[in-house]
């Protein structure tokens, strides 16, 4: 209850806020004479954010784009003015372009390519019927849709900023309290299903943290965070889930071994649990966790096997996987480690390090890749294209006076909502607030606005309107109604230079507006609408294509390509709340996360390796390469049992190392590939 209520306040406090820059934007444009100051309205909302930084940046952003739109306008429109038909085919392709480019952006950038494509719809469409008017139309909407901009900044920026870097902070801190929390479980082999989706939801957290970096640069706070250092935090985040599931596992096959988890081994499990708790975030955790990375390594087993040894097939197994939780053991340790660390640099109003390991884990830090399915991006392209190339047919053929606003609509639906996973749905609630806007601008603009005679009477009498409006918008549950709302009663309410009642063409553009939203919602079912299955499908097929890849020795730093994986992880999470059952495909892809991150170390190590080993090495990520590569969704299975015998061939030369580093290093690696392609198999050396 108190979140509801907090969240509804916030929502209040931005629909404020909004209103009173919509007020600004609306009164600087009728004062410097501009002839549809609506325009000016409407752009105060759509680039309004809660933070004051991502205003600042969505600005900019939309600026951009509003900017490269009008110049495309202005050059299609004159080039094709005698071929009306082929120019709204360009327009569409335009509009298709930027929406293919802002689905593969996927950050806060990709609203330049949004708008470009919208705007010059919005300047290009209206003008394939009077193309002599292209140029002060196009300098019109972009003075305009600038005064709304810098209203919006302003206002946001100044009214109980809320600043992304607090924000982030906080962010920051919750997920690493989370991060210690479901690690202490882990390591008490706590295996609950409430742990296990908390633990997955990191994905999502990982994502937000990107998402609020790309707007540090705007930010109003007076010292802010480095990007760089916030993205090496992500980094070593992006670590903490593989480690813990791995630990959980070995915990769990230890149990199952003669003889169990010696008690050594578990006294230090212990430990590392209260450090977790007690100092991880405290002043003196580089030097604590420095003992239990040393103790953990100190408690390795030699793994080797030799003549007298190689019969006592079950307890090499038992040594094997000793080895491997001690040395993933460590990993999480340094992992929480390096991350707190990264916590208190990026609190720091200081660019210098606050610890020796800050410049070295900047330095392993590049830039985040994020899953991009250009598949569905060139869908939602066509879906698109198709929509307004059909809509524009239908249109000139009619002669429908009113069918470029119908058009225009539809596109603008399209765009905003094709990359959505159901964008009918969210055009089907854009329809419905549409709706409730047009009646109301009916009735505002026919028992209301007549009575109005001056400015502040007029900002008085919308208050209602539009404070409800910018409350559905400041709610994410009710954000597509509200678009719909801001699309139907500003723009046709009348809010231009001078009020001139005309019920006819404005009940005509209403119907137009709704049979654009109506015929953009057909569309969308038929073009861009795909299941979550189909989704959770491509999302499968594209991380066993990246596992055969590094498997292979051709895909990023280990770093880079955990957090590439855990972002298809994040893509699948969403779903949870729409009825769909995502544990197995996310169990699956965090299999998938770990045996590809081990294939590419396995890759790594093949190059000091002796011949014989790189032989082996070679045959095995071969076999492992292979059977993800022919992975289809339809027939997904398990690998081959030739893949299990090439994996223990290269234990078998690895364990008669004589190079101990080496030695380490490949039973470390094998041990995992084993345990996470093939967990039901029998211990290493047993008969099956």
């Amino acid at each position: 209850m108190k979140t509801l209520v907090r969240a509804d306040a916030d929502a209040v406090l931005f629909s404020v806020k909004c209103f009173v820059a919509a007020m600004l934007a609306y009164y600087v444009a009728l004062r410097i004479g501009l002839n549809r100051p609506f325009w000016a309205v409407v752009t105060s909302y759509i680039i309004a954010q809660p933070l004051s930084g991502a205003v600042l940046s969505k600005a900019v952003f939309r600026l951009a784009g509003t900017v490269l739109g009008a110049s495309v306008s202005v050059l299609l429109v004159p080039t094709f003015v005698n071929a009306p038909a082929v120019l709204t085919l360009a327009l569409s392709l335009w509009l298709g372009l930027c929406i293919y480019l802002a689905q593969l952006d996927r950050t806060p950038r990709a609203y330049v390519f949004l708008l470009a494509g919208y705007t010059a719809s919005i300047i290009g469409i209206p003008s394939v019927q009077v193309p002599g008017t292209i140029f002060n139309t196009a300098i019109l909407r972009v003075q305009e849709i600038t005064i709304g901009i810098l209203s919006a900044s302003l206002i946001h920026g100044i009214i109980f900023p809320r600043s992304v870097t607090s924000l982030l902070l906080k962010r920051i801190d919750a997920i690493l309290a989370d991060a210690r929390r479901w690690s202490i479980a882990s390591l008490a082999g706590a295996r609950e299903a409430r742990l296990d989706i908390e633990r997955r939801r990191l994905a999502i957290d990982v994502a937000e943290l990107h998402q609020l970096s790309i707007h540090l640069p705007f930010d109003t706070e007076r010292i802010l965070p480095r990007v760089r250092t916030v993205r090496a935090l992500q980094d070593r985040l992006s670590m903490l889930l593989p480690l813990a599931s791995t630990i959980e596992d070995r915990l769990a096959e230890l149990e199952g071994c003669p003889g169990g988890v010696p008690e050594p081994v578990s006294a230090l499990v212990t430990r590392v649990r209260g450090w977790i708790d007690q100092e991880c975030a405290g002043p003196d955790r580089e030097a604590s966790a420095d003992a239990l990375i040393a103790e953990a390594r100190a408690l390795e087993p030699i793994a080797r096997q030799t003549p007298e040894t190689g019969p006592e097939t079950t307890l090499v197994w038992r040594d094997m996987l000793l080895l491997n939780l001690l040395s993933r053991l460590a990993e999480l340790v340094a992992s929480l480690r390096d991350a707190h660390l990264l916590r208190d640099q990026v609190r720091s109003p200081s660019f210098t390090a606050i610890s020796p390991r800050i410049p070295e884990l900047l330095r392993a830090t590049s830039r985040r890749p994020l899953h991009l399915d250009r598949g569905l991006a060139m869908r939602s392209a066509f879906g698109t294209i198709a929509t307004i190339a059909i809509g524009c047919t239908f249109w000139i053929a009619t002669a429908w006076k009113d069918g470029g606003g119908a058009v225009l609509i539809a596109g603008i639906a399209c765009a905003l909502f094709g990359g959505f996973d159901n964008p009918r749905a969210a055009i089907g609630r854009m329809q419905l607030g549409s709706t409730i806007g047009l009646v109301a601008s009916i009735f505002y603009a026919y028992t209301v606005l007549p009575r109005v005679t001056d400015f502040v009477t007029l900002a008085a009498v919308l208050a209602p309107m539009l404070l409800i409006m910018g409350v559905m918008m400041g709610k994410p549950t009710t954000a597509a109604v509200g678009v719909g709302f801001l699309i139907g009663f500003p723009a046709t309410v009348g809010l231009n230079a001078s009020y001139t009642p005309d019920f006819g063409p404005q009940f005509n553009g209403a119907i137009a507006q709704f049979i654009g939203i109506g015929f953009a919602m057909s569309t969308v079912g038929l073009f861009i609408t795909i299941g979550a299955e189909d989704r959770f499908a491509r999302l499968a097929k594209a991380g066993w294509r990246d596992v055969a890849r590094r498997a292979r020795g051709r895909a990023p730093d280990g770093a880079r390509w955990m957090a590439l994986m855990l972002d298809r992880v994040g893509l699948m999470l969403p779903a949870m709340g729409k009825g769909v059952d995502p544990g197995k495909p996310l169990l699956d892809a965090l299999l998938d996360m770990r045996i590809g991150f081990v294939a590419g170390e396995l890759d790594l190590l093949r190059k000091g390796a002796t011949e014989e080993e790189r032989v082996l090495i070679a045959e095995t990520l071969g076999s492992v390469g292979d059977h993800f590569a022919h992975l289809r969704a339809s027939k997904a299975g398990p690998p081959k049992p030739e893949v299990l015998d090439d994996i223990d061939r290269a234990v078998a030369v690895f364990a008669r190392d004589e190079e101990p580093s080496r030695r380490r290093d490949g039973l470390i690696l094998l041990t995992s590939l084993r345990r996470n392609l093939f967990p039901a198999a029998p211990a290493y050396g047993a008969a099956a």
